[in-house]
């Protein structure tokens, strides 16, 4: 029977939550187990957070301690915020020129890219034996040559000056 004009059970509200357990989806026990275990992660989440900083600020200690010429040992019980201001103070006093540009430049990115690329090709071209010993040899020395002027502009020109290093190879002898 229900209360008339509310479509509740004669009981009132406490009566409806036990006529309708599906509230905003969850079964109120589910509910309830689902915050009580969000409350109780909560301590050990802030205890996990607490420890990351605090390792992060002895890693931090154990670094700017010698670069300002400390002793560790006379320093061992420094406040966090102790810490944090000497690392803040080291680099602020830090030259710009001692700073890396924070991006390299198109150029030297090119440039780094050009060399690591004959690098590994150094590496793999002898092993895989597919050109003679002579032939790849002179192909590893003119891309190294070529690294010192690679730019994104100069890598498809092939009239610079140093394609006039590069004859064409001999060809093969013939096979007996």
């Amino acid at each position: 029977v229900l209360a008339p004009g509310l479509g509740l059970p004669p009981c009132g509200l406490a009566g409806a939550a036990a006529a309708f357990p599906r509230i905003m989806g969850l079964p109120r026990r589910a509910r309830d187990a689902a915050e009580l275990r969000k409350q109780s992660l909560k301590p050990l989440l802030e205890k996990r957070r607490r420890a990351r900083i605090n390792e992060s600020l002895s890693q931090l200690r154990g670094l700017i301690l010698p670069l300002l010429g400390r002793e560790n040992s006379r320093y061992s019980k420094l406040e966090k915020a102790d810490i944090l201001e000497m690392t803040v103070r080291f680099l602020q006093e830090l030259p710009a020129s001692s700073c890396p540009a924070a991006a390299p430049g198109p150029s030297d990115s090119y440039r780094d890219g050009y060399s690591a690329c004959v690098a590994r090709l150094a590496c793999v071209l002898p092993a895989c034996q597919v050109l003679e010993p002579a032939v790849s040899e002179r192909l590893l020395e003119h891309l190294r040559r070529r690294v010192a002027g690679a730019t994104p502009d100069s890598a498809g020109d092939s009239r610079g000056p140093s394609s006039a290093a590069w004859p064409p190879a001999p060809p093969p002898a013939p096979s007996p």
